[in-house]
């Protein structure tokens, strides 16, 4: 067992250093301007094993957000109130300052979502990340074309929250400015979701 959990270490390793090599040339250059076989010769590796870690070009970007395709999922799974769950959670993201709730003014943060919103490749691929959250969300909440609608509205409210924040704060906006008003929106959008989903705080 330590073996399999060195050796997964190992790969969650390369899959971390080749997406940043990557997002690193991207950066710099553009996303159109560096080909797949670039990032392989600098990550030191073929570009048959490039794709073997990352079937598209665009899942080197994505894999930073990658792990949080099943994060709301996680939250709502066997909580009382699913929502409340999903509230409290984001709230807290953003008192961390996490860069998923787009309340972020680092350098490195700023530079990676124009990267990611400006390149219309990468606002493509990103959609299956989104349909990926909502299925996870959905089969947590039970599963069923309401757990699925339900989903639905709950992951557009995060990424439209995250999206106004990023926004802001990329317009020249402080986070501390910005801070207050993202609370308020934040609880304001939870609690209509609560009131348009009365059911699932019955679960």
């Amino acid at each position: 067992m330590g073996e399999m959990g060195l050796r997964e270490r190992k790969k969650q390793r390369m899959y971390q250093d080749v997406s940043d090599i990557a997002v690193r040339l991207f950066l710099e250059r553009g996303f159109d301007a560096v080909p797949v076989a670039e990032v392989a010769a600098a990550a030191g590796i073929s570009k048959p094993t490039l794709f073997r870690y990352f079937p598209a070009k665009e899942d080197l970007v994505l894999h930073r957000i990658a792990d949080h395709e099943t994060e709301a999922a996680r939250v709502a799974a066997g909580a009382a109130d699913p929502v409340d769950a999903l509230r409290r959670a984001f709230l807290a993201g953003l008192e961390r300052r996490d860069p998923v709730t787009g309340l972020n003014d680092h350098p490195d943060v700023l530079s990676f979502h124009r990267l990611l919103y400006g390149t219309p490749a990468l606002v493509a691929r990103a959609y299956a990340h989104v349909e990926r959250s909502e299925e996870a969300l959905a089969e947590a909440l039970g599963g069923g074309l309401d757990a699925r609608l339900a989903a639905g509205q709950i992951i557009a409210v995060q990424r439209i929250l995250a999206q106004e924040n990023w926004r802001r704060i990329a317009a020249g906006e402080s986070v501390a400015a910005v801070a207050p008003e993202a609370v308020r929106a934040a609880d304001r959008a939870f609690r209509r979701l609560a009131e348009g989903l009365p059911e699932l705080g019955r679960a």
